[in-house]
């Protein structure tokens, strides 16, 4: 009885916040597991655990829904990584908490990447030019912070006298690679890459792997504060 009266408190308007949020969720795995054409706006009701009706109340259209939830993981990215780089850390250990966070965050969204792949492969998308506009808005105030903490660390001698517009990329990928491929990973290496070992390895490596390859006396193993 419990089970059911949470099932239909959900499925209304009293609880909006909850309501969207769970929407949202939903419909990044959706997407994420059946593109933009193949997913269905009854299943991600179903997987949100509310009625179809309140998902076109908060949702007009599955592009909607798709854009929206792009700008829920960009948005939450950004109020994640933005402390980090703007604290009062050395440029050292900036990279190292930008690095560790940035894996944190995809790690506790590991369809995400297949989800943005999605989208750039649907080629009816109505809605592309809004979406950029949306992201760029999001991720440029940090990419633009990660860019002064690399340019303070090559003038103070801590690292390695790369060209940031070159090694923002480049750190990005780094991290988000391993979870775009992770069916790949899984198929030749016969393990599960995102399980809670495999992730913690990994994140070991990628903190270990930009301090050998960044910093100009790197510190192995160094920890990252968060």
């Amino acid at each position: 009885m419990t089970a059911v009266s949470s099932h239909r408190r959900l499925g209304t308007r009293g609880k909006p916040e909850e309501s969207r949020a769970a929407i949202l969720k939903a419909a990044l795995s959706e997407f994420a597991d059946h593109g933009i054409d193949g997913a269905r706006m009854d299943a991600i009701a179903k997987r949100a655990r509310v009625n179809k009706a309140l998902l076109y109340y908060y949702f007009k259209s599955k592009d909607a829904l798709y854009e929206a939830v792009i700008l829920y993981v960009f948005t939450g990215m950004r109020d994640r990584l933005s402390p980090v780089l703007e604290s009062d850390a050395s440029p050292r250990q900036k990279i190292l908490d930008f690095a560790a966070t940035y894996f944190d965050y995809i790690a506790q969204k590991p369809n995400f990447p297949r989800a943005i792949h999605a989208g750039r492969s649907h080629s009816a998308h109505q809605h592309s030019q809004q979406m950029h506009q949306m992201t760029g808005e999001c991720m440029r105030p940090v990419y633009q912070q990660l860019g002064k903490v690399l340019h303070e660390g090559i003038d103070a001698g801590e690292f390695r006298p790369f060209d940031p517009e070159d090694l923002v990329p480049t750190l990005v990928a780094i991290i988000i690679f391993y979870f775009v491929e992770a069916q790949v990973i899984r198929n030749v290496s016969q393990e599960d890459p995102l399980s809670p070992k495999r992730l913690a390895k990994h994140r070991v490596f990628i903190l270990d792997f930009i301090s050998s390859a960044l910093f100009t006396h790197p510190q192995r193993k160094q920890g990252a504060r968060v």
